[in-house]
């Protein structure tokens, strides 16, 4: 179950219904409290996340790590939740979409893809807000960056509904992108 007074169901409680191996812990940090997670060894962080601790935000795509729906931060760096089990991260800080906001405060990432009609249906946003807030944060998308190159970035993370345009041009405003093709002006676009 959840500690620290936030949500969670518990082990077993989700829609998959009872155990069906051992049972094992794992205490970390969730959107910056402290949280004990238990349940069966196999059970994904995605799975854990989104069934036993209430961050329904996190969202399942391909379930291979091809699409990015399931990105959260994992001590600040961009991964698949659907690719690391939830007993990995014990002693860990994990960052959902439920996390980044400052109460009532839009994070910059999420104002941004706002003003640049950046979202459209909403399934890719959460990962795709963490990974745009991993980008900027480790340098790999700048005020040199282009176009082409921020969209180049962005392959982790699929998204059938904006093209991509609206996307390119909130990273281009938060990083300063000025350069050639930078903006959101230039490039082809994805």
């Amino acid at each position: 179950s959840a500690a620290g007074g936030g949500p969670g169901r518990g082990a077993g409680s989700g829609p998959r219904g009872g155990r069906a191996g051992a049972g094992v812990t794992a205490a970390f940090t969730l959107n910056g409290r402290p949280v004990t997670w238990e349940g069966e060894a196999r059970t994904t962080l995605l799975d854990a996340l989104r069934d036993d601790l209430g961050a329904t935000g996190t969202h399942g795509g391909c379930e291979h790590g091809v699409c990015g729906a399931c990105t959260v931060l994992l001590d600040g760096e961009a991964v698949r939740s659907c690719l690391l089990l939830a007993v990995q991260v014990g002693g860990r800080q994990v960052v959902t979409i439920e996390g980044v906001a400052d109460g009532p405060d839009l994070h910059p990432v999420q104002a941004a893809l706002a003003a640049h009609h950046g979202l459209q249906c909403g399934y890719c946003t959460p990962g795709m807000v963490l990974g745009i807030i991993d980008l900027l944060a480790s340098g790999r998308v700048g005020a040199r960056s282009t176009h082409d190159e921020i969209a180049e970035a962005l392959a982790g993370h699929l998204c059938r509904c904006t093209g991509y345009a609206g996307i390119v041009a909130a990273v281009a405003s938060l990083a300063g992108a000025t350069g050639p093709g930078g903006g959101s002006g230039g490039g082809s676009g994805r």
